[in-house]
């Protein structure tokens, strides 16, 4: 069963009303509190991608694995990183710097036949972090894959059965930011047995503000 949406927007206006001004703008958390997720089991262990409809309100860095043709598209398309089939040779080599990339961007897309490579070389790096680059095949335009990560977050549960995800920052509306958590909301409802029945509290925040908890 759905959140309503006029809960969403009761939230995010006391969200509002309770965060004080700041002088950096401040992204807006959703958290998910799970019940009867058994995080023993790895079939309960959640792992997912949303695309936001509205994006995060705050620049997501793109890294892109390419060559020849694809990687000058990739570069015109506006990717923040650019790397060869060389740079993942020497970044197997130096672990330190392929951690430091890892870290320090938020999606990774792969030319389709440099993937084998990029997970025999890079996968032990790349994967528990969960950034295993999204295929693109050779002769496509790079600019919707681009466009499309920058919008994309990830839902995922370590030790406990909770997620914090960003939907978006306080210069954001009303109306998209309930969007974008409901985008959240709608992969969980597919992702989960029992659907939203399995979430038992969910709370929004500012960056630096109080949890505001949406009423289910």
């Amino acid at each position: 069963m759905p959140i309503p949406r006029e809960k969403l927007l009761d939230a995010i206006k006391r969200v509002r009303e309770s965060s004080e001004k700041r002088n950096f703008v401040q992204s807006i958390d959703l958290t998910i509190n799970f019940r009867d997720l058994d995080l023993k089991k790895p079939e309960n262990r959640i792992n997912e991608e949303v695309v936001l409809p509205h994006g995060t309100g705050k620049p997501r860095r793109v890294a892109f694995f390419a060559e020849g043709e694809l990687a000058r598209k990739a570069r015109e398309a506006g990717a923040d990183l650019l790397l060869t089939r060389d740079d993942i040779d020497e970044l197997q080599k130096n672990r330190k710097r392929a951690k430091e990339i890892a870290n320090n961007y938020d999606t990774f897309l792969a030319q389709a036949d440099l993937m084998p490579l990029i997970g025999k070389q890079l996968g032990p790096i790349l994967g528990p972090r969960g950034k295993i680059p999204k295929p693109v095949p050779p002769a496509a335009d790079p600019a919707p894959f681009i466009e499309r990560g920058r919008r994309t977050v990830r839902l995922r549960t370590r030790e406990q059965p909770t997620i914090h995800v960003p939907i978006g920052s306080e210069t954001m509306s009303d109306e998209q930011l309930a969007e974008n958590a409901q985008a959240v909301l709608e992969v969980l409802e597919h992702r989960l047995e029992r659907g939203l029945h399995q979430v038992g509290s969910l709370y929004l925040k500012t960056t630096m503000g109080k949890p505001v908890k949406i009423e289910v």
